[in-house]
């Protein structure tokens, strides 16, 4: 069995600090559509991710993802993940009596477990009340990979299908809610079965669809990028999903940047990405493509400005309208931001 690391390991600053460039195009306003906060390993919050945010490329606001934080202890479970929501818009109206601080976690993304079926409006409207204007959907992670270890909970390889899911699923749309969707690479035909169920309703897929570099697909990098490509030409199809271009930083895809002496520069970063990051916006295009810290997972592996500046040099053939949509459009129109 072979671990997945970075999704436990802690950043290491020292390391990080080894490598320092001048910022790629630091005008070109950036809405960071996915990063997370907790109080594990060291600890990832305001403060942290305001450093990373305001380290050189103008980020103007983010999006939190959920991630298990603050969940209440007490009270009915289904509605113990609503803790996380007011925290964080704790957190979000303390950034924004920082002036000139880009405004942290504009739009929310939390938990809530939708094989609860039509049970579970009471925990979106439990949401939407407690995050004072910023809720925009529901992230129920699905990854399911037997070949090695995960810190994400146990999930149903089925659960995408399921009755009781679905019934949840609909939902979302009736409350104005959006949904994010974390899974592994095989599993992408799943999400399309699910999104052509449910065209009313917009899917964010994470992370470029996770394609894995571990456990069973150790060494087959080639055969990894055909079958994700075969399956993500088949979502694209779908015009209810876009795509966040990101995640390739942990090394469940294979990279091993946390094991070397220094970290990457953003060059060697881009040329790893680009073969995912390219055929992703062919596919679906920048109007549904945007780049995501997912920070600070892919901390692990690299800082925010470097990994910002891995971005700019994939996007650099770009035309300026087609940047803005990368980088800022298309997540403020999918998380429905007012800036």
């Amino acid at each position: 069995m072979t671990r997945a690391r970075s999704t436990i390991d802690s950043p290491r600053p020292d390391w990080l600090d080894q490598l320092r460039e001048e910022i790629i195009e630091p005008d070109l306003p950036i809405i960071d559509p996915h990063h997370h906060l907790w109080t594990r390993h060291d600890g990832y919050l305001l403060d942290d991710i305001l450093a990373d945010a305001g380290d050189g490329h103008d980020v103007v606001a983010t999006v939190f993802v959920q991630c298990r934080y603050a969940h209440r202890t007490d009270g009915p479970v289904p509605l113990q993940p609503v803790g996380e929501t007011e925290a964080v818009r704790a957190i979000a109206e303390a950034g924004e009596a920082r002036p000139g601080a880009p405004r942290i976690a504009a739009g929310i993304v939390g938990f809530a477990d939708l094989t609860l079926g039509d049970a579970v409006d009471e925990v979106l409207e439990a949401h939407i009340a407690a995050a004072g204007g910023r809720f925009r959907g529901i992230r129920h992670i699905t990854a399911n990979e037997p070949s090695f270890e995960s810190a994400l909970l146990p999930v149903d390889p089925g659960i995408m299908a399921s009755a009781p899911f679905r019934a949840g699923f609909a939902r979302l749309a009736a409350q104005g809610l959006s949904y994010d969707s974390w899974l592994y690479h095989p599993q992408i035909p799943q999400l399309t079965d699910l999104a052509r169920a449910f065209p009313d309703t917009a899917i964010v897929l994470d992370h470029v669809g996770g394609p894995l570099g571990i456990g069973r697909f150790t060494g087959l990098e080639r055969e990894v990028f055909d079958s994700w490509k075969r399956a993500l030409t088949d979502l694209a199809t779908c015009p209810n999903v876009s795509v966040k271009l990101g995640g390739l930083g942990m090394d469940i895809t294979g990279v091993t940047w946390a094991r070397n002496p220094q970290p990457p520069g953003s060059q060697e970063m881009a040329d790893r990405f680009r073969p995912y990051v390219e055929t992703a916006i062919e596919l679906f295009g920048p109007s549904r493509c945007m780049f995501e810290s997912n920070f600070p997972v892919d901390k692990v592996s690299s800082s925010y400005h470097v990994l910002f500046n891995a971005f700019k040099r994939l996007a650099s053939g770009a035309s300026d309208d087609e940047k803005r949509l990368l980088f800022h459009d298309t997540a403020a129109r999918v998380y429905r931001l007012s800036l």
